[in-house]
């Protein structure tokens, strides 16, 4: 999580919300990190997880992530719940809860529907003030 922290810390120079990501292999060893990057590429899809899951997933060679770990500051969202799930990811970490629009259990379940076809294990509230620090420091300056 203080990876994720680190890459986050560095995405607010852009404009971009500071979320940070990393993915991390079986072994533990990082395959894919991510930050923010809507604003600075104009892309909606350009949150810290896909980009993060992206580079993994390139790194390995294949876009199922089994035993992999993604560890990121802020709560998944709709769309990269459903990234986390359509990669196979296995454990998800994550820092601060996000009641606006957190689809890990805040505001919705995707990762955790009987529905679909994966499941990971979640991990939620890891370093959450310090993640939650973040977006606050960053919003404030913002308002």
């Amino acid at each position: 999580m203080r990876q994720a922290l680190d890459c986050a810390a560095g995405a607010s120079a852009s404009g971009d919300v500071p979320i940070g990501a990393v993915v991390l292999d079986a072994d533990g060893q990082v395959i894919g990190t991510g930050v923010n990057v809507r604003e600075r590429d104009a892309d909606p899809t350009g949150h810290a997880e896909v980009v993060a899951l992206r580079q993994a997933a390139a790194a390995r060679g294949e876009w199922r992530l089994d035993g992999c770990t993604l560890v990121v500051t802020l709560e998944p969202c709709t769309m990269c719940a459903g990234a986390i799930v359509l990669s196979r990811v296995a454990r998800l970490v994550f820092g601060a809860y996000d009641e606006k629009a957190g689809a890990v259990g805040s505001l919705w379940d995707v990762v955790r529907d009987r529905r679909l076809n994966h499941r990971p294990e979640v991990i939620g509230g890891v370093l959450a003030d310090e993640s939650a620090a973040l977006l606050e420091a960053f919003f404030a300056e913002h308002r």
